[in-house]
């Protein structure tokens, strides 16, 4: 229990707007300073009816540190909200939440049944590829049966030991037809997965043991709407300025370095 931590980022204004993704309150989030090279990181804004969803989620993990109870009601889209013009109303927009504590992987489970559903591409971007068998199974039998599978990491760390665990993953992936692609210009942050023009989710979950067993977690599943298409357009935006990982960059990494990424792979879960 002292690993389930709060990793959700939310940010609810008078019950009408939400935000949430990957970035969190913090000069380096906003490149104001600098560690890891250029920080890149994706967030989405919902406003009406899903934006309730928001609240109660943090008023799920505000009730627990509160003793008083108090009208939640009262934080809810008002009845009469009306919506703003110019907003993106087409398709749908599901919200949803992850917990340790129900023992459903809500996350994980969202990201598995993204990857089943593609029939042409799933395009993905995660800060932490530390996958366990039922996704690396997923991704691969997807490049398998011919879907464009792409995935950007970062190129610099912000912590070299899961960093070497995810070029661990590598290897199998690019053999399997997975494209792979690092981030040059730092690292990215984003947790984003599009699939066929039609499927997006933008949210806080990264692809490794804790996000996806471990953390209080939240996202937004997005279906045939322009807001697709944008997320769509800045992983593209975003691979121009990656490279791409070869079967031969994989291959002539020294062995020393293989056993080492090898035996961090044991610890997979505890990084």
């Amino acid at each position: 229990y002292q690993n389930n931590r709060d990793h959700r980022k939310i940010c609810v204004i008078d019950g009408h707007t939400a935000f949430t993704g990957g970035v969190n309150l913090a000069d380096e989030y906003i490149n104001k300073r600098e560690r890891f090279g250029h920080w890149k990181d994706t967030a989405v804004m919902l406003k009406g009816d899903a934006v309730n969803s928001f609240t109660m989620m943090f008023l799920q993990l505000w009730g627990v540190t509160e003793l008083e109870k108090e009208d939640y009601s009262r934080f809810l889209l008002p009845a009469d909200y009306r919506y703003p013009e110019g907003m993106d109303y087409s398709g749908f927009v599901m919200p949803y939440a992850d917990s340790p504590l129900d023992y459903e992987a809500v996350g994980e489970n969202v990201y598995l049944n993204l990857v089943g559903a593609a029939q042409r591409y799933v395009y993905i971007t995660t800060p932490y590829l530390v996958l366990d068998n039922e996704m690396q199974t997923a991704l691969c039998n997807a490049a398998k049966r011919g879907i464009d599978v792409r995935i950007i990491t970062p190129h610099i760390p912000d912590k070299w030991y899961v960093h070497a665990v995810t070029k661990s993953n590598y290897q199998i992936l690019i053999e399997s037809g997975v494209k792979i692609y690092e981030y040059l210009p730092g690292f990215i942050h984003g947790k984003t997965f599009i699939v066929d023009d039609k499927f997006a989710t933008v949210g806080t979950i990264n692809l490794d043991y804790r996000s996806l067993y471990l953390h209080f977690e939240c996202g937004v599943w997005l279906y045939n709407m322009n807001s697709v298409f944008e997320v769509k357009e800045d992983f593209l935006q975003t691979q121009k300025l990656s490279q791409g990982i070869t079967l031969k960059m994989c291959q002539s990494v020294p062995w020393y370095i293989r056993l080492g990424r090898s035996v961090l792979r044991i610890f997979a879960p505890m990084l």
